[in-house]
């Protein structure tokens, strides 16, 4: 199964299960797109697709099986946000602030995260592809069993990160990338930038 196939495929089955959950609060989504400010609000399964909310305050809100699809969240903040199972598909978020944030089995394509703040993130078997990493702040971030095909990491800093069991085929500029204490996918501790 070719590439193009297979993203569309895994797209597919996993807006099956965001139209599922429909859990959202219609109050919160109101909020957000009023004010842009919904910290710890409750947007599970919410369809952002197209959304501008560019600054917006999302911190600790709890966006699981959420489509983002082209969402603009450029400089936005959403530290400690539930993101599991989110499809942030040619989504915004450069600048944005995703430090400690839940991304675990995300959907990330396309997407432009230059800048981002993903310090203590955890993407656990996240799945990004062609999204560009430049200049994000990836310390401490854990990558394990993650799928990296085609990501962009010019001058990210991926000290103390864990990439365990990740793939990185077609990763872009990981020689510029800073590892210090990173754990690499066959385990070894790679300190080649400290």
């Amino acid at each position: 199964m070719n590439r193009a196939l297979k993203s569309m495929v895994l797209f597919l089955i996993l807006a099956g299960i965001s139209w599922q959950a429909g859990a959202f609060s219609e109050a919160d989504l109101q909020k957000l797109k009023s004010s842009l400010k919904c910290p710890k609000c409750d947007l599970t399964g919410a369809n952002l697709e197209g959304a501008a909310l560019p600054g917006a305050d999302l911190t600790g809100a709890n966006l699981t099986e959420s489509n983002l699809f082209r969402t603009n969240l450029a400089g936005a903040t959403l530290s400690n946000a539930v993101l599991t199972k989110s499809m942030p598909m040619l989504a915004n978020l450069a600048g944005a602030d995703l430090s400690g944030a839940n991304l675990i089995e995300a959907y990330i394509e396309d997407a432009n995260l230059q800048d981002a703040n993903l310090a203590g993130a955890d993407l656990t078997q996240a799945y990004l592809e062609a999204t560009d990493l430049t200049g994000a702040n990836l310390t401490q971030t854990n990558f394990t069993g993650a799928f990296l095909e085609g990501v962009n990491l010019k001058n990210a800093d991926l000290t103390d990160a864990v990439m365990t069991d990740t793939n990185l085929d077609g990763v872009k500029n990981l020689n510029t990338a800073i590892l210090c204490r990173t754990t690499m996918p066959d385990a070894s501790i790679n300190n080649s930038g400290c």
